[in-house]
C-alpha cells in the first residue's frame, strides 16, 4: 500500500534513483547530527554556563545587598562588576527599554532568556538588545540592580560552525559519490543504448566496460545479439535456396504450359504456377525484413503520395488524405515500402477501398490505413500480427491467397525503425474495417 503510495513520487530514471540513494543517507545523518548537537549538546552546554552565570549574578545582589544604603550598593557593582566583566548599576525602577525582537530561527536566544528566567529569582525583566547584548533586571534590597552583558558567557561559542562544516562536507562527499556513481551508470546506459538500437535493426559498436555485473550483462547481451543475427542469417539464406530451387521447377512448369493448347486445364494450372510464384515472393519479402537499409531522411507526404500513385496505378482504390506535411524524417524506404504495400494490399483484398492518413502527434508521425472490409475482432488482433496466421473466419478466406505474412512483414518493418504497430477499428466514414497505425518515432 505504502509503495504504491509513494511510487508517482519517486523519480523513475536511474540517475534520480541513484540521486535519491545517497541524499537520503546523507540528510538523514545531517538531520541526526543536527538534533543530537543542538538539542542535547548545546542546550546542556548553555544551561551549564548559564547556570555558572547565575552564581555570578547571586553573589553581586548579595555584595549589593549586604551595603548599608543605595550608595554602597552602587559603589559594590561599580567596584565588582568590571572584574566579572558584567556592567552593573542600580536603578530605581526598570526603565522602558526596546528589546530586540528574536527571530523565529534563533533558538538559542530563547533558551538563553529562559534559563536566566529559571536559574536566577527575582528577575523583573531580561531581553536581548542590540550586538548580542543581554539586559536583566532584578529585585535587590535598594532597588533595582540592572546588569548587561555579551550572550556569550551564557551560551556556547559559535555553535553552527559544526553544522556547517557538516553540511558542506556532505555536500562535498555526495558530489563525489555522485560522480563515482555516474561513471558505473554510464556503461548500463550504454548497454541499454545498443540494446534498443539492435531492437530498431542497427548494429551499434558495442564493447563492455564497467563493474563485473555490467561486463558480464554486456559480454550476455553481445552473444545473444550475435545468436540472432546468425540465426536470422540462417533464416534468409534457408527462404532463399529454398525459392531458388522451386523457382527452377516452376519456370518449366509454366513454360510447358505456355506451349500447350489453350485449354481450361492448362490455364487453372497456369494460375497455380503463378500463385506459387507469388506466395514465394512473400517467403521472400519476409526473409527480406532484416535485411540491413541505411536509412535516409525522407519527407513522408512526397513518399506517400508516390506510394499511393503506384497502387492506384496497379488498380487499387487507395486514397490520401489532406494533411501535414511534418519535417523529413529518416526512415528505410524499401523496408517501410514493402509494409505499406503489403497494408494496402490487405486493405484491397479484404475490402473495396483504402484510406491513407498521416498524422502528426507529440514525438511520433502516425501512419494510419484503413478499409471497408470486414475488421479484425479485438481478441485476435495480438495473433493476427504474427507470421503465418490467417484468420479466416474474420477476414475471409476467398479473398485471394495469402500466408498470414502481410501484417507481420509490416510489423517487423515498423520494429526496425522504433516505432510500433496498432491495430483497431476503423473510425472514418465509410470505413469501419481494419485500422492499422504504423507509429514512427519523430
Amino acid at each position: 500500500m505504502l509503495g504504491r503510495l509513494l511510487k508517482p513520487i519517486f523519480p523513475r530514471g536511474l540517475y534520480g534513483r541513484a540521486a535519491l540513494i545517497l541524499l537520503v543517507p546523507v540528510v538523514t545523518i545531517l538531520l541526526l547530527v543536527a538534533v543530537l548537537f543542538i538539542q542535547r549538546h548545546y542546550e546542556r552546554v548553555t544551561q551549564q554556563m548559564t547556570t555558572n552565570f547565575s552564581v555570578v549574578v547571586e553573589y553581586l545582589r548579595t555584595r549589593a545587598d549586604a551595603a548599608p544604603d543605595a550608595a554602597g550598593a552602587e559603589a559594590v557593582l561599580a567596584d565588582l562588576a568590571p572584574a566579572l566583566q558584567i556592567e552593573a548599576r542600580r536603578l530605581d525602577d526598570v526603565p522602558a527599554v526596546a528589546f530586540d525582537r528574536i527571530a523565529f530561527f534563533d533558538l538559542s536566544s530563547r533558551f538563553v532568556l529562559q534559563e536566566l528566567a529559571r536559574r536566577m529569582p527575582g528577575v523583573l525583566a531580561q531581553g536581548m538588545l542590540g550586538g548580542g547584548e543581554v539586559a536583566v533586571w532584578i529585585d535587590g534590597v535598594h532597588g533595582v540592580y540592572e546588569m548587561r552583558f555579551g550572550s556569550t558567557r551564557v551560551a556556547a561559542r559559535n555553535p553552527h560552525q559544526l553544522l556547517v562544516i557538516v553540511v558542506v562536507g556532505g555536500l562535498v562527499m555526495s558530489l563525489i559519490a555522485f560522480l563515482f556513481l555516474k561513471n558505473q551508470v554510464r556503461p548500463i546506459l550504454r548497454l541499454a543504448g545498443a540494446a534498443e538500437a539492435f531492437g530498431r535493426g542497427q548494429h551499434v559498436t558495442y564493447r563492455p566496460s564497467g563493474a563485473t555485473e555490467v561486463r558480464a550483462a554486456g559480454q550476455a547481451f553481445l552473444e545473444m545479439r550475435e545468436r540472432i543475427e546468425n540465426h536470422i542469417e540462417q533464416r534468409t539464406l534457408l527462404l532463399s535456396g529454398v525459392s531458388h530451387d522451386l523457382r527452377t521447377p516452376l519456370t518449366r512448369m509454366r513454360l510447358a504450359l505456355s506451349m500447350m493448347e489453350d485449354e481450361p486445364e492448362s490455364q487453372a494450372l497456369l494460375a497455380d504456377v503463378r500463385e506459387m510464384e507469388a506466395l514465394i515472393d512473400r517467403f521472400l519479402d519476409f526473409a527480406r525484413g532484416e535485411v540491413s537499409e541505411d536509412p535516409v531522411p525522407v519527407r513522408l507526404r512526397e513518399w506517400l503520395d508516390t506510394r499511393v500513385a503506384e497502387a492506384q496505378r496497379a488498380g487499387q482504390q487507395v486514397l490520401l488524405r489532406p494533411g501535414p506535411d511534418p519535417a523529413p524524417l529518416r526512415i528505410r524506404p524499401g523496408l517501410l515500402a514493402r509494409a505499406l504495400d503489403n497494408l494496402i494490399g490487405n486493405a484491397t483484398r479484404y475490402g473495396t477501398r483504402a484510406e491513407i492518413s498521416l498524422i502528426e502527434e507529440p514525438g511520433q508521425l502516425v501512419l494510419v490505413v484503413e478499409d471497408d472490409g470486414p475488421g479484425i475482432a479485438a481478441e485476435d488482433r495480438a495473433a493476427a500480427l504474427r507470421p503465418f496466421v490467417r484468420l479466416d473466419p474474420a477476414r475471409g478466406a476467398t479473398k485471394g491467397a495469402g500466408v498470414g505474412l502481410g501484417l507481420a512483414i509490416a510489423a517487423d518493418a515498423v520494429r526496425l525503425h522504433g516505432g510500433r504497430l496498432e491495430l483497431g477499428q476503423g473510425a472514418q466514414p465509410g470505413l469501419g474495417g481494419l485500422s492499422v497505425r504504423l507509429v514512427l518515432p519523430a
